[in-house]
């Protein structure tokens, strides 16, 4: 009689094991794709397209659009040098305004993710009230924390909305609704030319990335769409 062949459990385990493994890599790839994909939350308004995140202002055939962060103190400045004559080129009717709130620092917030919070409170007053985009994001420079800060509370964020005439968002800012949205959106933005990854501010006219050291003077702004 024959002597009865011996299995080997070892390399059996082992390639229960391997398909295991397999089972959950593949599992992982699923959920991380389904996550990737799924915005979240999208902001619904007329003034705001979920496509590409911009929250628009004004009619103008040109366009312009702004990637900021809240806690860039670079955006900050861009706003105050550039944002006035920003807003007569809408006002005149020349550009459209396409403002992306974005968060490329939340690692400056020591963990609080002030510029998640804080963009995802820039579309809660948005889709509130479209005219009072424009006055909340230049309350949020007003009131910019310093780099390295925890930045402001959600609390003070909703003092600053409804210092603009915005109130009703509590649950959307405390909530942090439309935050993987911002994610989503923050992984779309531009790079300038020349960069190695993305920056803020970022500038886009008609659609082509420009460099901020191309930027003619803000007096000279409209030389941008002759």
């Amino acid at each position: 009689m024959a002597a009865a062949r011996k299995v080997n459990w070892f390399a059996i385990w082992v390639s229960v094991a391997v398909v295991v493994v397999l089972v959950l890599v593949a599992v992982l790839v699923v959920n991380l794709n389904q996550s990737t994909d799924d915005p979240g939350e999208v902001p619904q308004a007329a003034n705001v397209d979920f496509e590409t995140g911009a929250i628009n202002v004004g009619e103008g055939e040109n366009t312009l659009e702004t990637y900021i962060d809240f806690m860039c103190p670079v955006c900050n400045r861009f706003e105050q040098l550039y944002g006035p004559d920003i807003l007569k080129l809408v006002d005149d009717g020349t550009i459209t305004l396409g403002i992306h709130p974005i968060s490329i620092l939340d690692g400056q917030s020591q963990g609080t993710e002030f510029s998640t919070r804080a963009a995802n409170a820039m579309y809660c007053v948005a889709v509130a009230d479209g005219e009072a985009a424009v006055p909340f994001m230049q309350a949020m420079f007003e009131n910019q924390p310093r780099e390295g800060t925890p930045g402001l509370t959600d609390a003070q964020i909703l003092e600053i909305a409804s210092g603009v005439g915005v109130d009703g968002i509590d649950d959307c800012v405390n909530d942090g609704e439309y935050s993987q949205f911002v994610g989503e959106m923050t992984e779309k933005t531009p790079v300038q030319p020349g960069a190695g990854g993305i920056g803020t501010p970022t500038i886009v006219v008609n659609g082509e990335v420009i460099k901020n050291s191309a930027l003619p003077e803000p007096a000279d702004l409209a030389s941008l769409f002759q």
